[in-house]
């Protein structure tokens, strides 16, 4: 059987889908727009269907141009599977590896893990994704990441096609100011939580979802906290904490530095700890390289020394 696309033809779809632009696409793939056009124009012809609306300047898939494109991915995710694959056998311990990782898992956890891993592995090339859980546990599902940590819930659609293993916990913690009377105490009661001014991320952030129903199990009315600020990122929910406008639930990972110089307290709250277990994600379909085999080994060794 003749089949009716090239393997430059699925990374043209793909470029073009990605860029939003027959320019932009023409440039990363080093080819001329019209020779770019005209393959796309031979796809269609050959496939005897649309795959890409062009109105008004803005280009966008057809319904059949979205089944075909995740074909198209996959295929070409193999493609550069089985080079990785026969690129080991000629290599030996060489190779590339493309890790993902969830927001916070991402910005504070991960680049401690690579930067022991780099040191340990020079000769390996990292790539790495961060997003949310959903978006990385679909790119494992696909074969775009090789290996990912994520903190958020995986979507129960792709977990069948997930091998899920638990990493470490993470435990989420009080800040508050130095110069709250809440400061120096090592502990606090669960009542003398609604004493306190809030800021936290916004109401649709899987974090606090997460610490808001660990509280109410604890039987704390969360909905009666005072919260005065809702910020889109933890750095500037810690340093909203260090300039004294209120307290924050926040990842012990997240605040390493800020410890060690003491920009604000961290207290506990009595009978309550409020963990997260982080989550590693892998595709059991995919070709496991040596890159692979390494990192993973690395990874189950240095869960036993990190600080969350």
């Amino acid at each position: 059987m003749i089949l009716p696309f090239t393997l430059q033809q699925l990374r043209i779809l793909k470029a073009i889908t990605s860029e939003k632009s027959f320019t932009k696409a023409a440039e990363i793939l080093f080819i001329s727009q019209p020779s770019l056009s005209k393959q796309i124009k031979i796809l269609e012809n050959r496939l005897g269907i649309l795959l890409l609306n062009r109105e008004n300047n803005k280009i966008s898939l057809t319904e059949a141009g979205n089944v075909f494109l995740h074909y198209a991915e996959r295929i070409l995710a193999l493609c550069e599977e089985s080079c990785r694959a026969l690129n080991d056998l000629k290599n030996g311990d060489r190779g590339n590896l493309t890790i993902g990782a969830s927001q916070t898992i991402g910005t504070y956890l991960m680049p401690r893990v690579l930067s022991v891993f780099a040191q340990n592995y020079p000769q390996i090339n990292l790539k790495v994704q961060v997003d949310s859980t959903r978006v990385i546990a679909k790119k494992i599902v696909d074969r775009n990441i090789d290996i990912a940590v994520v903190g958020g819930d995986v979507p129960q659609e792709l977990k069948k096609n997930l091998e899920i293993t638990n990493f470490v916990e993470d435990e989420l913690i009080l800040i508050i100011p130095r110069s709250h009377p809440f400061a120096k105490k090592k502990k606090i009661h669960k009542d003398d939580l609604y004493h306190l001014n809030y800021i936290t991320l916004g109401s649709n952030s899987t974090i606090r979802k997460f610490i808001d129903n660990i509280l109410i199990q604890n039987h704390i009315e969360t909905k009666q906290f005072h919260v005065i600020l809702q910020l889109n990122s933890i750095e500037a929910i810690k340093t909203a904490v260090s300039l004294g406008l209120g307290a924050a639930f926040i990842s012990a990972s997240s605040i390493e530095k800020e410890l060690e110089l003491k920009t604000f307290e961290v207290v506990a709250i009595e009978n309550i700890k409020i963990t997260r277990t982080l989550l590693l994600l892998t595709n059991p379909q995919c070709y496991r390289s040596k890159a692979f085999e390494f990192f993973y080994d690395e990874l189950s060794t240095l869960k036993n020394f990190m600080y969350l």
